[in-house]
């Protein structure tokens, strides 16, 4: 199992000016790091590939779709250019090394439409996500899709429709990301759905419930480390947090004071957090 550090913290466009940054997480006891992948061509994501090796950091990637125009369940134009947008992500996602990219890419972020997801939009879903899977399979890549609260999204919120949808979808390059954040929202049972659904959980992202700093919220964290191990998942644990420094970003996840004293409290005592609490699940 590997412990990461995603990078939405600072920036959602890493570049080489982060080095420092980054030696300071690999130098915390990270095996790894999540890069955003919004902007830039695969060249810049093969300069930092090399830069993350060179500091010894593995990696994973994140992005998100913010513009209805490429929303995969919308209109036969806004699907067709949501393709050809992730099409792009999983270029640069290749070019970076990262065999996993997460988050919410199976819908526009923030964008609603009144009501609940209709069977068409379901049905929409699974054939764009089975034209990813393809895509991704052919770049070696899985796509691990995000369950958002009720907030954020309305195509799925809950584990259980995550993993419903994924079973529909049936492509092995689509699978589904566990976030303790969204758990903490949307789930009666928010350990039970980890042990549950461990059959399309590919990544899991550990996330106090204020998005600050891991442990120092009200995530029942030895349940939820006792749950990983219950269902016997061992890929990335990666941080989550936010804060104000981006103020687009802020905006995006409604964030509007700050939750730790800096950035480096959030990493450093949360890797230490995640450490210990593997220790005492058994996982180390």
């Amino acid at each position: 199992m590997k412990i990461g550090m995603n990078m939405f913290l600072w920036t959602t466009h890493v570049v080489r000016e982060h080095e420092d940054l980054l030696r300071s997480i690999k130098s915390a006891g990270f095996d790894g790091v999540e890069i955003p992948v919004f902007d830039g061509d695969p060249d810049h994501y093969a300069d930092l590939a090399r830069m993350l090796a060179d500091i010894g950091l593995d990696c994973t990637a994140v992005s998100a779709m913010g513009n209805p125009d490429m929303n995969l369940i919308g209109s036969d134009v806004a699907r067709q250019n949501g393709i050809e947008h992730m099409r792009a992500v999983l270029d640069r996602t290749q070019a970076l090394g990262a065999s996993l990219i997460c988050g919410p890419l199976h819908s526009t972020l923030g964008h609603f439409s009144g009501e609940g997801p209709s069977a068409q939009e379901i049905e929409r879903a699974i054939a764009t996500q089975r034209e990813i899977g393809e895509l991704a399979a052919q770049r070696g890549i899985t796509v691990a899709l995000e369950a958002l609260n009720r907030f954020e999204c309305y195509l799925v919120n809950t584990m259980d429709g995550l993993a419903a949808l994924i079973h529909q979808i049936g492509h092995p390059n689509i699978r589904g990301m566990y976030d303790t954040f969204h758990a903490n929202i949307e789930e009666a049972d928010p350990t039970g759905a980890i042990v549950r659904n461990i059959d399309v959980i590919s990544h899991i992202h550990i996330s106090e419930n204020d998005r600050g700093v891991p442990g120092r919220g009200n995530i029942p964290w030895a349940d939820t480390y006792a749950a990983i191990r219950e269902s016997g998942y061992d890929g990335w644990l990666t941080i989550e947090a936010f804060g104000r420094g981006l103020p687009d970003l802020a905006a995006a996840t409604k964030v509007w004071r700050d939750f730790a004293e800096n950035p480096e409290a959030v990493y450093r005592e949360g890797y230490r957090h995640i450490d210990a609490s593997m220790r005492q699940a058994g996982l180390r």
